[in-house]
């Protein structure tokens, strides 16, 4: 790993950020966000729109980093629900039947009510999962080790390392599915996009191929922040009763957040060997949740940080170019041929084999409020 090439000496930190979804790319600047989704027929489908107004409790450290990491959580599962929603609906067959429960709820609440039910109860599913597998899992299973050995220091640094075994086995079983690779993808081709931006260069599929998929303010070194931290942390604590412990764990957990969320915004904007040093651990688990993006999913990408970054597109919904413009529907409706076979040309023109540079073996891994 080339960490000169990931703390890019040139490079400008900027505030824009994504997130990969499903066949597509959520960017997000200050003021704008967007998601790309790329349709089975191979066009580009963009939703983009402005930003609520930043919470005022993003002026405090430590309790921005809580904030901003449940509102990322609510965003990024509305954002993966939005793009699997556009997919099911232009997939050609005709979609896909609503299930009983979702017809339920939306005749209890309304469609939009219903959707908002099922964004928070996948969110309050996935924090279940979560706490469930890697917070009280852990704690409970070290539990057995006290036959060995009373050291409390020693249990609770087995309890650190198994969380942090458990998270990348996890990673791994799930990279396994091609759906999630393919997510991964897309992961890899927003930070590709993020240093050609960050290092001034004109945003094409050549340029951005250029670059490594590892980025130092991703969420992923985020979650590896808040696994080191809570480490060193819980080690202080001693070795209470099992219910003590995944108490005391549950309490810490929105410190951690605010403290992991710090040293993120720190690694963001310096390049000293500390910080170097301390984002290491995140970069290798970025190995696994990037991967290399083939020129249409850089396409994607770039329509994306287009739409954010350039204030004088139009806000919107529907298909767009590869420069994020939203196309509108007289230009569809009169010439959809001519649009068509200008993506095509643009694509085959950026995608010829000469101009993806490969990366070497070993490269591979938001907004500094992703």
């Amino acid at each position: 790993m080339d960490l000169k090439k990931i703390f890019l000496k040139d490079a400008c930190p900027t505030k824009t950020g994504g997130q990969a979804v499903m066949e597509g790319i959520m960017m997000k600047s200050e003021t704008r966000s967007a998601v790309v989704v790329r349709l089975p027929d191979g066009s580009l489908y963009m939703k983009n729109e402005t930003l609520p107004p930043v919470s005022p409790w993003s002026k405090y450290p430590i309790i921005r980093g809580v904030v901003i990491f449940v509102a990322s959580m609510v965003q990024g599962v509305k954002t993966l629900m939005y793009s699997a929603d556009v997919l099911e609906k232009y997939d050609g067959d005709g979609g896909v039947e609503s299930d009983r429960f979702t017809l339920w709820l939306e005749a209890k609440f309304g469609k939009k009510g219903a959707w908002n039910v099922m964004i928070y109860l996948s969110v309050i599913l996935a924090i279940a999962f979560t706490v469930g597998i890697f917070i009280i899992g852990p704690t409970a299973a070290v539990s057995w080790l006290k036959i060995f050995t009373h050291n409390e220091i020693v249990l609770n640094l087995a309890e650190g390392v198994l969380r942090i075994v458990l998270f990348v086995l996890y990673v791994l079983l799930i990279s396994r599915m091609e759906e999630i690779h393919r997510v991964f993808e897309y992961h890899g081709a927003e930070h590709k996009c993020i240093h050609c931006l960050e290092n001034g260069e004109e945003l094409t599929v050549e340029n951005c191929q250029k670059y490594y998929t590892l980025h130092p303010r991703c969420g992923t070194s985020f979650l590896m922040f808040v696994m080191v931290i809570s480490l060193v942390l819980f080690s202080l604590l001693g070795w209470p009763n099992l219910l003590w412990r995944i108490l005391s764990r549950l309490l810490l957990i929105p410190f951690i957040a605010g403290l992991s969320y710090e040293l993120l915004r720190w690694a963001g904007r310096s390049d000293g060997w500390l910080v170097k040093t301390l984002s290491l651990p995140g970069l290798y688990l970025q190995k696994l949740t990037t991967a290399e993006p083939n020129g249409k999913q850089l396409e994607v990408a770039i329509a994306a940080i287009k739409a954010v970054t350039d204030e004088t597109l139009p806000l919107g919904e529907g298909p767009c170019d590869l420069n994020g413009r939203l196309i509108k529907k007289e230009e569809l409706n009169d010439n959809p041929q001519e649009i068509e076979t200008e993506l095509e040309t643009e694509t085959e023109t950026e995608l010829e084999p000469e101009t993806e540079t490969e990366l070497e073996p070993e490269t591979e891994l938001e907004k500094e409020e992703q």
